[in-house]
């Protein structure tokens, strides 16, 4: 009995003195991971599908902010820029003309003077027209003198409807109502301009940052449709370098913490920030390890490159984490 448990302890022993050889590091005492380079590729696509009438880049290109990818047929976008323009242009001639019909208060005043004047001018031509009528029917009057008195009444009734015509027309309060109706339908034309001008604009696809073209999917002369990518971009501030930690050598890593990079053709210094630790272990990936370690749990980890490390997406890389400064 004690031989067997001495034995079970000997292969004890024996595992975790193959694994502590496994993951540590067998002469300089560095940890080391394997890793690849990650990249978060940006698909750029059409709002709205068209036809591909011009592509300015291609694979491999770099890209700064702003720069023109690639221009869609914009006909009928044009078009319909057009017409909007149009209609504002319209509404706003229907509202000046109304704002022109529209009299000053002075303006008013002097009116309102000619309306007092005209009222006691149709006054006398009414006493008149009256007199004339009375002596016509005794007899004393011609007939010409009281259609004379007649023909300047029903002129003096007309200068006085004139002048209260101009009064009615000029005042601002009976034509608010025309007056607001005029500005609400410049304000619609004038956001129906707004967006048919966005419309037109997004047929030009840009840069939305410096970047590299990676993939090019469609070419001029096809069509695409909505959401429909026609290239893919990376952003050097999307490239991560993606490695997978033991459970056991968990607590050499943290978050925001520096470290080194090195692969056959980088230059020395490389460094990246850890950025994200997975919270579940999982297998590990067949992609860049063997079958005897394929069967481990890990933890993913991903780091961003410092300095501007312009690395090849999928190149494989040897990360090193710096070493845990002392407690103060």
């Amino acid at each position: 009995m004690k031989t067997a448990r001495l034995i079970v302890f000997a292969v004890l022993l024996l595992a975790g003195g193959a694994a502590a050889w496994f993951f540590w590091p067998k002469s300089d005492d560095t940890i080391r991971f394997q890793g690849y380079v990650e990249g978060y590729l940006v698909f750029m696509a059409p709002e709205e599908g068209g036809r591909i009438e011009e592509l300015t880049v291609d694979s491999g290109d770099r890209v700064a902010e702003g720069t023109m990818l690639f221009r869609l047929d914009a006909s009928v976008q044009s078009a319909q820029r057009n017409e909007a323009a149009a209609k504002l242009q319209q509404t706003r001639a229907q509202l000046a003309n109304l704002e022109a019909a529209l009299r000053r208060p002075e303006e008013i005043a002097v009116l309102e003077a000619q309306e007092e004047r005209a009222q006691a001018q149709l006054g006398l031509s009414q006493a008149e027209l009256d007199r004339q009528r009375t002596l016509f029917e005794r007899g004393i009057a011609a007939k010409a003198q009281y259609d004379q008195a007649r023909t300047a009444f029903e002129r003096d009734k007309a200068a006085l409807a004139e002048v209260q015509r101009q009064i009615d027309a000029g005042q601002i309060a009976g034509r608010s109502g025309e007056i607001g109706a005029a500005e609400a339908a410049v304000q619609a034309n004038e956001a129906a301009l707004m967006q048919a001008e966005t419309r037109l604009a997004k047929r030009q696809v840009k840069a939305p940052s410096d970047a590299q073209v990676q993939d090019v999917y469609f070419r001029a002369g096809e069509t695409v449709n909505g959401g429909q990518p026609v290239l893919a971009l990376l952003p050097p501030a999307n490239r991560r370098i993606r490695f997978y930690v033991p459970e056991p050598l968990l607590a050499t890593i943290a978050l925001g913490q520096t470290v080194g990079l090195s692969c056959d053709s980088c230059k020395d210094g490389l460094q990246a920030r850890i950025s994200f630790i997975s919270s579940e272990a999982e297998f590990t990936p067949p992609v860049i390890f063997s079958e005897q370690e394929r069967a481990k749990l890990v933890f993913r980890v991903e780091a961003r490159p410092l300095d501007g490390a312009n690395l090849p997406i999928g190149l494989p890389v040897t990360v090193t984490p710096a070493e845990p400064e002392p407690r103060s």
